[in-house]
Protein backbone atom coordinates (compact mmCIF):
# COMPACT_ATOMS: atom_id res chain seq x y z
CA UNK A 1 0.00 0.00 0.00
CA UNK A 2 1.10 3.44 -0.34
CA UNK A 3 2.73 5.25 2.78
CA UNK A 4 3.20 8.81 3.55
CA UNK A 5 6.80 9.10 4.15
CA UNK A 6 7.11 12.85 5.54
CA UNK A 7 5.82 15.83 4.40
CA UNK A 8 7.76 18.98 2.74
CA UNK A 9 7.22 23.13 3.26
CA UNK A 10 8.60 25.40 0.50
CA UNK A 11 8.04 28.90 -0.60
CA UNK A 12 7.13 29.32 -4.19
CA UNK A 13 8.01 32.77 -5.06
CA UNK A 14 8.99 33.00 -9.11
CA UNK A 15 12.53 34.13 -7.35
CA UNK A 16 13.22 30.73 -7.37
CA UNK A 17 12.41 29.50 -10.72
CA UNK A 18 14.34 32.84 -11.93
CA UNK A 19 17.53 31.85 -9.90
CA UNK A 20 17.62 28.35 -11.44
CA UNK A 21 16.88 29.34 -15.00
CA UNK A 22 19.64 32.37 -14.83
CA UNK A 23 22.05 29.86 -13.12
CA UNK A 24 22.97 31.88 -9.84
CA UNK A 25 23.93 28.80 -7.56
CA UNK A 26 27.21 30.39 -6.93
CA UNK A 27 25.67 34.20 -6.84
CA UNK A 28 26.02 34.87 -2.90
CA UNK A 29 22.91 36.79 -3.06
CA UNK A 30 21.31 33.87 -4.62
CA UNK A 31 23.02 30.95 -3.01
CA UNK A 32 21.26 30.55 0.17
CA UNK A 33 17.90 29.37 -1.55
CA UNK A 34 19.68 26.90 -3.65
CA UNK A 35 20.72 25.40 -0.36
CA UNK A 36 17.95 25.05 1.34
CA UNK A 37 16.82 23.57 -1.84
CA UNK A 38 19.55 21.09 -2.13
CA UNK A 39 18.54 19.65 1.94
CA UNK A 40 15.37 19.08 0.93
CA UNK A 41 16.56 17.21 -3.07
CA UNK A 42 18.93 15.34 -0.86
CA UNK A 43 16.01 13.70 1.36
CA UNK A 44 13.51 13.37 -1.41
CA UNK A 45 16.66 11.00 -3.08
CA UNK A 46 17.52 9.27 0.23
CA UNK A 47 13.83 7.85 0.81
CA UNK A 48 13.38 7.57 -2.45
CA UNK A 49 10.41 9.24 -2.91
CA UNK A 50 8.00 8.04 -5.70
CA UNK A 51 5.25 10.74 -5.50
CA UNK A 52 5.23 14.38 -4.64
CA UNK A 53 1.67 15.22 -3.91
CA UNK A 54 1.97 19.08 -4.69
CA UNK A 55 0.21 21.62 -2.94
CA UNK A 56 0.12 25.21 -4.34
CA UNK A 57 -1.99 28.08 -5.43
CA UNK A 58 -2.49 28.55 -9.38
CA UNK A 59 -1.42 32.75 -10.03
CA UNK A 60 -4.33 33.58 -12.43
CA UNK A 61 -2.66 31.64 -15.05
CA UNK A 62 -4.19 28.16 -15.72
CA UNK A 63 -7.08 28.91 -13.83
CA UNK A 64 -8.68 32.51 -13.99
CA UNK A 65 -11.98 34.79 -12.35
CA UNK A 66 -14.10 33.23 -14.90
CA UNK A 67 -14.19 29.53 -12.87
CA UNK A 68 -12.72 29.72 -9.71
CA UNK A 69 -12.51 26.52 -7.74
CA UNK A 70 -11.41 26.73 -4.19
CA UNK A 71 -9.54 22.74 -4.21
CA UNK A 72 -9.27 21.67 -7.65
CA UNK A 73 -6.93 18.38 -8.34
CA UNK A 74 -5.05 17.52 -11.48
CA UNK A 75 -6.07 13.79 -12.61
CA UNK A 76 -3.16 13.93 -15.82
CA UNK A 77 -0.41 11.45 -16.71
CA UNK A 78 1.33 14.87 -17.76
CA UNK A 79 1.66 18.32 -16.52
CA UNK A 80 3.76 21.32 -18.38
CA UNK A 81 4.96 24.16 -17.72
CA UNK A 82 2.72 26.96 -18.27
CA UNK A 83 3.53 30.55 -20.34
CA UNK A 84 2.71 33.19 -17.51
CA UNK A 85 3.62 36.19 -19.71
CA UNK A 86 7.21 35.72 -21.19
CA UNK A 87 6.60 32.03 -22.59
CA UNK A 88 7.37 28.94 -20.44
CA UNK A 89 10.02 28.25 -18.28
CA UNK A 90 12.34 25.89 -19.96
CA UNK A 91 11.79 22.75 -17.83
CA UNK A 92 10.76 19.40 -18.62
CA UNK A 93 7.10 18.29 -18.00
CA UNK A 94 6.19 16.40 -14.57
CA UNK A 95 5.39 13.23 -14.77
CA UNK A 96 1.37 12.37 -13.47
CA UNK A 97 0.45 9.61 -11.26
CA UNK A 98 -2.84 9.24 -13.08
CA UNK A 99 -3.64 5.69 -10.73
CA UNK A 100 -3.51 8.17 -7.38
CA UNK A 101 -4.94 10.82 -8.37
CA UNK A 102 -8.09 9.43 -9.22
CA UNK A 103 -8.25 7.31 -5.50
CA UNK A 104 -7.35 10.16 -4.03
CA UNK A 105 -10.74 12.19 -5.94
CA UNK A 106 -12.79 9.19 -4.95
CA UNK A 107 -11.61 9.97 -1.41
CA UNK A 108 -11.89 13.65 -0.91
CA UNK A 109 -15.56 13.52 -2.64
CA UNK A 110 -16.27 10.45 -0.47
CA UNK A 111 -15.58 13.06 2.50
CA UNK A 112 -17.45 15.74 1.40
CA UNK A 113 -14.78 18.03 0.28
CA UNK A 114 -16.39 20.07 -3.06
CA UNK A 115 -13.84 18.57 -5.58
CA UNK A 116 -12.72 20.36 -9.03
CA UNK A 117 -10.53 18.25 -11.04
CA UNK A 118 -8.10 19.57 -14.36
CA UNK A 119 -6.48 17.79 -16.95
CA UNK A 120 -4.80 19.60 -20.19
CA UNK A 121 -4.11 22.43 -18.01
CA UNK A 122 -0.11 23.71 -17.66
CA UNK A 123 1.56 24.36 -14.45
CA UNK A 124 2.83 27.90 -12.76
CA UNK A 125 5.36 28.90 -10.90
CA UNK A 126 2.93 28.00 -7.82
CA UNK A 127 3.68 24.35 -8.45
CA UNK A 128 6.88 24.58 -10.45
CA UNK A 129 9.46 27.16 -8.77
CA UNK A 130 9.94 24.35 -5.73
CA UNK A 131 9.43 21.09 -8.12
CA UNK A 132 12.35 22.35 -10.46
CA UNK A 133 14.52 22.11 -7.76
CA UNK A 134 13.76 18.85 -7.30
CA UNK A 135 16.46 18.21 -10.11
CA UNK A 136 20.24 17.57 -10.27
CA UNK A 137 23.11 17.82 -12.52
CA UNK A 138 21.53 14.53 -13.82
CA UNK A 139 18.00 15.61 -14.98
CA UNK A 140 14.68 16.37 -13.70
CA UNK A 141 13.27 14.29 -10.84
CA UNK A 142 12.45 11.20 -12.16
CA UNK A 143 9.22 10.65 -9.73
CA UNK A 144 5.78 11.59 -10.58
CA UNK A 145 3.21 14.19 -8.93
CA UNK A 146 0.03 15.32 -8.00
CA UNK A 147 -1.05 18.84 -8.42
CA UNK A 148 -3.72 19.87 -5.68
CA UNK A 149 -4.43 23.51 -6.78
CA UNK A 150 -6.16 25.48 -3.79
CA UNK A 151 -8.14 29.09 -4.88
CA UNK A 152 -6.88 31.48 -1.81
CA UNK A 153 -6.63 34.90 -4.26
CA UNK A 154 -10.34 35.49 -4.22
CA UNK A 155 -12.14 35.77 -1.16
CA UNK A 156 -13.65 34.34 0.30
CA UNK A 157 -11.61 31.35 0.57
CA UNK A 158 -11.44 28.47 3.00
CA UNK A 159 -10.67 28.94 6.57
CA UNK A 160 -7.13 26.81 8.28
CA UNK A 161 -9.48 24.47 9.78
CA UNK A 162 -10.71 23.66 6.29
CA UNK A 163 -7.36 23.04 5.36
CA UNK A 164 -6.28 20.45 8.59
CA UNK A 165 -9.37 18.45 7.95
CA UNK A 166 -8.40 17.91 3.84
CA UNK A 167 -5.19 16.40 5.23
CA UNK A 168 -6.48 14.53 7.41
CA UNK A 169 -8.72 13.20 4.66
CA UNK A 170 -5.57 13.33 2.44
CA UNK A 171 -3.94 10.63 4.56
CA UNK A 172 -6.53 8.41 4.71
CA UNK A 173 -6.36 8.22 1.07
CA UNK A 174 -3.21 7.89 0.58
CA UNK A 175 -2.85 4.74 2.83
CA UNK A 176 -5.70 3.10 1.08
CA UNK A 177 -4.14 2.77 -2.04
CA UNK A 178 -2.79 -0.61 -2.69
CA UNK A 179 0.19 -0.29 -4.68
CA UNK A 180 3.22 -0.03 -2.85
CA UNK A 181 4.25 4.04 -3.04
CA UNK A 182 6.74 6.72 -1.08
CA UNK A 183 4.62 9.36 -0.76
CA UNK A 184 5.85 13.03 0.49
CA UNK A 185 3.25 15.70 0.76
CA UNK A 186 4.90 19.40 -0.23
CA UNK A 187 3.06 21.99 0.80
CA UNK A 188 3.80 25.66 -1.17
CA UNK A 189 3.53 28.89 -0.71
CA UNK A 190 5.00 31.87 1.40
CA UNK A 191 6.26 32.70 3.98
CA UNK A 192 5.39 36.42 4.84
CA UNK A 193 4.60 38.79 1.98
CA UNK A 194 2.15 41.27 -0.08
CA UNK A 195 2.38 42.19 -3.32
CA UNK A 196 0.09 44.77 -4.02
CA UNK A 197 -1.05 47.81 -2.38
CA UNK A 198 0.84 50.13 -0.29
CA UNK A 199 1.37 47.09 2.08
CA UNK A 200 3.73 45.91 -0.79
CA UNK A 201 7.19 44.74 0.48
CA UNK A 202 5.84 43.81 3.62
CA UNK A 203 7.86 40.31 5.36
CA UNK A 204 7.47 39.63 9.14
CA UNK A 205 10.29 37.45 10.09
CA UNK A 206 9.15 37.09 13.65
CA UNK A 207 5.98 35.52 12.49
CA UNK A 208 7.76 33.54 9.82
CA UNK A 209 9.62 31.91 12.72
CA UNK A 210 6.83 31.22 15.11
CA UNK A 211 4.50 29.58 12.38
CA UNK A 212 7.04 26.96 11.32
CA UNK A 213 8.10 26.25 15.31
CA UNK A 214 4.01 25.92 15.85
CA UNK A 215 3.88 24.03 12.53
CA UNK A 216 6.07 21.27 13.89
CA UNK A 217 5.06 21.27 17.82
CA UNK A 218 1.55 22.93 18.05
CA UNK A 219 -0.49 23.12 14.78
CA UNK A 220 -3.48 23.30 16.73
CA UNK A 221 -2.93 26.99 17.20
CA UNK A 222 -2.68 27.54 13.38
CA UNK A 223 -5.66 25.86 12.77
CA UNK A 224 -7.74 27.85 15.46
CA UNK A 225 -6.68 31.04 13.78
CA UNK A 226 -8.47 33.20 12.01
CA UNK A 227 -7.59 34.35 8.33
CA UNK A 228 -7.26 37.87 9.49
CA UNK A 229 -5.25 37.16 11.62
CA UNK A 230 -2.62 35.51 9.25
CA UNK A 231 -3.32 38.49 7.25
CA UNK A 232 -2.27 40.81 9.72
CA UNK A 233 0.57 39.14 10.34
CA UNK A 234 1.95 37.40 7.45
CA UNK A 235 0.83 39.77 4.58
CA UNK A 236 -2.38 39.40 2.36
CA UNK A 237 -0.25 37.31 -0.14
CA UNK A 238 1.16 35.37 2.91
CA UNK A 239 -1.67 34.11 4.11
CA UNK A 240 -1.42 31.22 1.83
CA UNK A 241 0.47 29.77 4.27
CA UNK A 242 -2.59 28.20 5.47
CA UNK A 243 -2.39 25.62 2.61
CA UNK A 244 0.67 23.73 4.61
CA UNK A 245 -1.51 22.76 7.20
CA UNK A 246 -2.83 19.94 4.25
CA UNK A 247 0.17 18.71 4.79
CA UNK A 248 0.52 18.68 8.31
CA UNK A 249 -2.62 17.18 8.97
CA UNK A 250 -1.66 14.36 6.45
CA UNK A 251 1.05 13.93 8.70
CA UNK A 252 1.11 12.27 12.22
CA UNK A 253 0.97 14.08 15.50
CA UNK A 254 4.51 12.42 15.29
CA UNK A 255 7.20 13.94 13.51
CA UNK A 256 10.95 14.68 13.10
CA UNK A 257 12.34 17.73 11.96
CA UNK A 258 14.87 17.23 9.49
CA UNK A 259 15.76 20.14 7.65
CA UNK A 260 14.42 24.12 8.43
CA UNK A 261 15.58 27.23 6.34
CA UNK A 262 14.54 30.94 6.03
CA UNK A 263 15.66 33.69 3.82
CA UNK A 264 14.36 37.03 3.11
CA UNK A 265 16.84 38.64 0.61
CA UNK A 266 13.51 40.74 -0.81
CA UNK A 267 10.01 40.69 -1.33
CA UNK A 268 9.33 37.23 0.26
CA UNK A 269 10.76 34.93 3.23
CA UNK A 270 12.09 32.06 1.08
CA UNK A 271 11.66 28.77 3.15
CA UNK A 272 12.44 25.03 3.23
CA UNK A 273 11.49 22.44 5.50
CA UNK A 274 11.33 18.67 5.84
CA UNK A 275 9.31 16.47 8.30
CA UNK A 276 9.80 12.69 8.72
CA UNK A 277 6.65 10.85 9.58
CA UNK A 278 6.84 8.79 12.36
CA UNK A 279 3.52 7.34 12.90
CA UNK A 280 2.83 3.35 13.09
CA UNK A 281 1.38 1.35 10.03
CA UNK A 282 -2.39 1.98 9.29
CA UNK A 283 -4.57 -1.06 10.60
CA UNK A 284 -5.36 -3.01 7.73
CA UNK A 285 -9.22 -3.51 8.98
CA UNK A 286 -9.37 0.82 8.73
CA UNK A 287 -8.15 0.60 5.41
CA UNK A 288 -10.34 -1.74 4.20
CA UNK A 289 -13.73 -0.17 5.84
CA UNK A 290 -12.12 2.99 4.36
CA UNK A 291 -11.95 1.53 0.83
CA UNK A 292 -16.01 0.69 1.20
CA UNK A 293 -16.81 4.09 2.40
CA UNK A 294 -15.28 6.03 -1.05
CA UNK A 295 -16.78 3.42 -3.05
CA UNK A 296 -20.46 3.20 -1.28
CA UNK A 297 -22.38 5.76 -3.02
CA UNK A 298 -21.85 3.97 -6.46
CA UNK A 299 -21.61 0.87 -5.99
CA UNK A 300 -23.32 -1.65 -8.17
CA UNK A 301 -24.15 1.27 -10.69
CA UNK A 302 -21.40 0.35 -12.65
CA UNK A 303 -22.76 -2.90 -13.24
CA UNK A 304 -26.15 -1.62 -14.96
CA UNK A 305 -26.42 -2.54 -18.22
CA UNK A 306 -26.16 -0.51 -21.08
CA UNK A 307 -24.91 2.03 -18.42
CA UNK A 308 -20.82 3.60 -18.77
CA UNK A 309 -20.21 5.68 -15.69
CA UNK A 310 -17.87 8.26 -16.93
CA UNK A 311 -14.81 7.67 -14.64
CA UNK A 312 -11.43 10.18 -14.14
CA UNK A 313 -9.84 7.00 -16.14
CA UNK A 314 -12.49 7.35 -18.91
CA UNK A 315 -12.10 10.86 -19.44
CA UNK A 316 -8.61 10.88 -19.40
CA UNK A 317 -8.30 8.27 -21.65
CA UNK A 318 -11.19 10.21 -24.21
CA UNK A 319 -9.81 13.67 -23.05
CA UNK A 320 -8.47 14.33 -26.86
CA UNK A 321 -11.69 13.24 -28.76
CA UNK A 322 -13.89 14.45 -25.97
CA UNK A 323 -12.12 18.41 -26.54
CA UNK A 324 -12.27 18.18 -30.18
CA UNK A 325 -15.68 17.72 -30.14
CA UNK A 326 -16.80 20.18 -27.27
CA UNK A 327 -14.99 22.81 -29.36
CA UNK A 328 -17.99 22.54 -31.78
CA UNK A 329 -19.45 25.39 -29.28
CA UNK A 330 -16.67 28.10 -31.20
CA UNK A 331 -18.01 29.23 -34.50
CA UNK A 332 -14.61 28.74 -36.12
CA UNK A 333 -14.31 25.31 -35.19
CA UNK A 334 -17.63 24.16 -36.07
CA UNK A 335 -17.15 26.26 -39.60
CA UNK A 336 -14.21 23.76 -40.30
CA UNK A 337 -15.68 20.79 -38.72
CA UNK A 338 -18.34 21.03 -41.64
CA UNK A 339 -16.10 22.54 -44.43
CA UNK A 340 -12.90 21.03 -43.72
CA UNK A 341 -13.16 18.15 -41.62
CA UNK A 342 -9.77 15.90 -42.42
CA UNK A 343 -7.43 18.95 -41.90
CA UNK A 344 -9.11 19.92 -38.87
CA UNK A 345 -8.72 16.18 -37.30
CA UNK A 346 -5.45 16.02 -38.34
CA UNK A 347 -3.99 19.52 -36.47
CA UNK A 348 -5.36 18.13 -33.45
CA UNK A 349 -3.97 14.78 -33.70
CA UNK A 350 -7.04 12.59 -33.39
CA UNK A 351 -6.27 8.85 -34.46
CA UNK A 352 -7.31 6.62 -37.25
CA UNK A 353 -9.81 5.11 -34.66
CA UNK A 354 -11.96 8.34 -33.41
CA UNK A 355 -11.45 10.22 -37.15
CA UNK A 356 -13.48 6.80 -38.03
CA UNK A 357 -15.96 7.10 -34.91
CA UNK A 358 -16.61 10.77 -35.89
CA UNK A 359 -17.24 10.29 -39.66
CA UNK A 360 -18.94 7.44 -39.17
CA UNK A 361 -21.67 8.56 -36.78
CA UNK A 362 -20.77 6.12 -34.83
CA UNK A 363 -22.99 7.01 -31.71
CA UNK A 364 -22.96 4.18 -29.59
CA UNK A 365 -19.27 2.94 -30.18
CA UNK A 366 -18.08 6.69 -29.04
CA UNK A 367 -20.43 6.43 -26.04
CA UNK A 368 -18.52 2.79 -24.92
CA UNK A 369 -15.31 4.22 -25.55
CA UNK A 370 -15.32 6.60 -23.39
CA UNK A 371 -16.94 9.98 -25.16
CA UNK A 372 -19.50 11.92 -23.05
CA UNK A 373 -22.86 11.91 -24.09
CA UNK A 374 -22.87 15.93 -23.99
CA UNK A 375 -20.59 16.46 -26.28
CA UNK A 376 -22.25 14.14 -28.72
CA UNK A 377 -25.50 15.97 -28.24
CA UNK A 378 -23.06 19.20 -29.39
CA UNK A 379 -21.91 17.44 -32.62
CA UNK A 380 -25.27 16.21 -33.26
CA UNK A 381 -26.76 20.01 -33.30
CA UNK A 382 -23.94 20.60 -35.32
CA UNK A 383 -24.76 17.54 -38.37
CA UNK A 384 -28.60 18.81 -38.03
CA UNK A 385 -30.02 15.10 -35.79
CA UNK A 386 -31.71 15.81 -33.33
CA UNK A 387 -31.10 14.34 -29.98
CA UNK A 388 -33.63 11.00 -30.36
CA UNK A 389 -32.00 9.89 -33.36
CA UNK A 390 -29.30 9.71 -31.28
CA UNK A 391 -30.74 7.70 -28.52
CA UNK A 392 -32.33 5.77 -30.93
CA UNK A 393 -29.40 4.71 -32.50
CA UNK A 394 -27.65 4.37 -28.82
CA UNK A 395 -30.65 1.20 -28.93
CA UNK A 396 -29.90 -0.05 -32.20
CA UNK A 397 -33.52 1.34 -33.06
CA UNK A 398 -34.48 3.79 -35.87
CA UNK A 399 -35.89 6.77 -34.99
CA UNK A 400 -39.33 6.17 -35.58
CA UNK A 401 -39.58 2.63 -33.62
CA UNK A 402 -37.25 5.00 -30.33
CA UNK A 403 -40.29 7.75 -30.88
CA UNK A 404 -43.04 4.65 -30.86
CA UNK A 405 -41.63 4.20 -27.29
CA UNK A 406 -42.07 7.89 -26.01
CA UNK A 407 -45.49 9.35 -25.03
CA UNK A 408 -45.23 12.19 -27.13
CA UNK A 409 -43.25 11.62 -30.59
CA UNK A 410 -41.51 14.68 -30.51
CA UNK A 411 -37.60 15.64 -31.68
CA UNK A 412 -35.25 18.43 -30.15
CA UNK A 413 -32.03 19.89 -30.08
CA UNK A 414 -29.70 22.07 -28.44
CA UNK A 415 -28.91 23.83 -31.33
CA UNK A 416 -30.06 27.38 -31.48
CA UNK A 417 -30.11 30.79 -34.19
CA UNK A 418 -31.14 29.69 -37.83
CA UNK A 419 -29.68 25.95 -37.34
CA UNK A 420 -32.38 25.43 -34.64
CA UNK A 421 -35.32 26.74 -37.10
CA UNK A 422 -33.76 24.83 -39.76
CA UNK A 423 -34.01 21.48 -38.04
CA UNK A 424 -37.46 22.13 -36.93
CA UNK A 425 -38.61 22.60 -40.31
CA UNK A 426 -37.27 19.36 -41.23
Amino acid sequence: MARIIGGIGASHSPTIGYAKDTNKQDDPAWKPIFDGFAEVRDWVQRKDIDVLFMIYNDHITSFFFDHYSTFTMGIDDEYKPADEGGSPRDVAPAKGNAGLSQHVAMALSADEFDMSFFQGKPLDHGCLSPLSMMGDENGPWPGSIIPLQVGVLQLPIPNAKRMWKMGKSLRKAIESYPEDLRVAIVATGGLSHQVHGERAGFINEEWDDEFLELLEKDPQKLVDMRLAEYVVKGGMEGAEVIMWLIMRGALSDDVNLIHKQTYAPSVTNIATLVFEDLGGEPDPKEIEAYREHMGYELAGADMLEGTYPFTHARSLANFRINGFLHDLIKPAHRERFVNDFDALAAERGLSEEEIDLIKSRKWIEMIRRGVSFFVLEKMAAVLGVPNPEVYAAFRGETLEEFLATRKVPITYSVAGGDKVQEMDKT
